[in-house]
């Protein structure tokens, strides 16, 4: 194991000085926490279970469990039928997309427990990566039949079985693991990760700071209250996780034009004005129509080096989740801190886009102006929220 880590450590060095020599970005390590391998979610909405799985197997690896490799589809498959479920008590009406957040982990473990990746890969059909869109077709029919006939009888729980059994293959009842004989619930139990432990903390100044509130993003089907906290303070519970042994699963947005996987970072540069651009810069744009000038200037930063970055304040962040710019896209794995040559702070990041879609083993370097405004929430341990911050909030 320690030679796994050393590789990845290794690794990632290397991203980064091969980024520097690209782009001019120049990164120094400040803490990297140890990690498994960057998986690949492939044609699937199921970020949210690998950024959490890569979340909790970065926990036993903390803990001193070793290293595994656990089954997301186990844990999608559970979700599934969670949501068709909510989805018929709700008359149509709820979420049956790919699409989830950390909690929807933590539930499902709690109802079914878990199994390593070599007992349920969740592959069962022609290919070699995960691809849910026929499965999703299927189940969203299944799911508005039922709604429509106004019951679900023994033939719709078949079909249902019968339709991830196609997809995902059949449940192993029983496996054995490194010699010993598990069930699911077994298996999860002999991880030692009591799910109790893990909190979700979010930042939003329409409701009050240190209470519950149910972030009203679509993919929190499940209405899962999380902690409110001022966004310093959530920034700093982020700081304090990975400097001290932990790591932090993390949801927010990736549709904007400052994150680019491809290049490794991303930013939340202040957009150039007209009268920034060079003379040459601005004879061109004055030629341009006003759809062009807006894409002139969307491109002032082609993540050559650092540039300025925004300012966010809470009341900037707000006004983002408001005008429904910020949104709920995507979850990762932030797994330690680096700084650029200018001093700038970036949070290393474990993305589940597999290893070859961009130069760096998979990863990505964010900076402290994109992520405090694009998070949603982050899911942590406990312990590694500052004792000053639980107090505050009664844990």
């Amino acid at each position: 194991m320690k030679t796994k880590a050393l590789t990845l450590t290794l690794l990632l060095c290397g991203a980064s000085m091969a980024y520097a020599q690209e782009s001019g970005y120049q990164f120094t390590t400040v803490v990297s926490q140890k990690v498994t391998p960057v998986k690949n979610q492939a044609s699937t909405g199921t970020c949210w279970c690998f950024a959490t799985t890569s979340f909790m197997e970065a926990e036993l690896l903390r803990m001193g469990k070793g290293e595994y490799d656990l089954s997301e589809m186990f844990i999608v498959r559970q979700k599934y039928l969670n949501q068709l479920e909510d989805n018929y008590y709700r008359k149509g009406k709820g979420n049956t997309g790919q699409g989830s957040l950390a909690h929807t982990w933590i539930n499902a473990f709690k109802q079914v427990g878990i199994v390593p990746e070599e007992v349920y890969h969740g592959i069962n059909y022609n290919s070699d990566k995960h691809n849910h869109g026929e499965m999703v077709r299927y189940l969203k029919a299944i799911a508005g039949t039922a709604v429509e006939m106004k019951q679900r009888s023994p033939e719709y729980y078949k079909l249902v079985d019968n339709l991830f059994d196609t997809y995902l293959g059949k449940l192993p009842e029983k496996f054995t693991y490194k010699g010993k004989e598990y069930t699911p619930k077994s298996f999860a139990e002999s991880l030692g990760l009591n799910m109790d432990d893990y909190v979700e903390l979010t930042s939003f100044t329409h409701k009050p700071y240190y209470q519950l509130f149910a972030p009203e993003v679509p993919d929190n089907w499940e209405h899962q209250l999380m902690y409110n906290l001022p966004l310093d303070e959530l920034m700093e519970v982020t700081d304090y996780a990975l400097t001290n042994g932990h790591t932090v699963c993390w949801d927010g947005d990736v549709s904007e034009k400052g994150f680019s996987f491809k290049n490794g970072v991303a930013i939340n540069p202040v957009i150039k004005k007209v009268e920034d651009l060079s003379g040459s810069d601005r004879a061109r744009f004055e030629k341009l129509d006003s759809k062009e000038q807006q894409q002139m200037l969307a491109e002032a930063y082609k993540f050559e080096k650092p540039c300025p970055e925004v300012e966010v304040t809470p009341e900037v962040r707000q006004a983002g989740y408001e005008a429904f710019v910020t949104t709920d896209d995507h979850l990762m794995h932030l797994t330690g801190i680096v700084k650029d040559q200018n001093g700038t702070k970036y949070y290393i990041t474990k993305n589940s886009w597999g290893t070859e879609r961009n130069a760096f083993g998979g990863y990505l370097n964010m900076s402290e102006s994109y992520v405090r405004a694009k998070t949603i929430f982050i899911l942590v341990h406990k312990d590694a929220i500052p004792a000053n911050i639980r107090k505050k909030l009664g844990i």
